[in-house]
């Protein structure tokens, strides 16, 4: 069972998500589309809103993935690594 400390892990790890996915927000609004500053405001909270599940799990994964590593061959929880 993971414990719950992990989750105040991947939540640091889904702020530094959540800001790149802001930036690109704001980039594709203000400087490719040529948008208001209102306009691209709207733009950056409706990305976050849209993909808070996406930054969620991208997140868990690259928090667990900093701790564990992947073992192929392994089938289930009596393996020892």
């Amino acid at each position: 069972m993971i414990e719950p400390a992990f989750f105040y892990g991947a939540m640091y790890v889904s702020y530094g998500v959540g800001i790149s996915f802001g930036i690109a927000a704001f980039i594709i609004s203000k400087v490719l589309l040529g948008s208001s500053l209102i306009t691209a405001f709207i733009a950056i909270v409706a990305t976050l809103v849209v993909f808070y599940g996406i930054i969620m799990r991208i997140s868990r994964n690259i928090w667990i993935n900093i701790f564990v590593s992947y073992n192929p061959t392994a089938r289930g929880a009596d393996v020892e690594n």
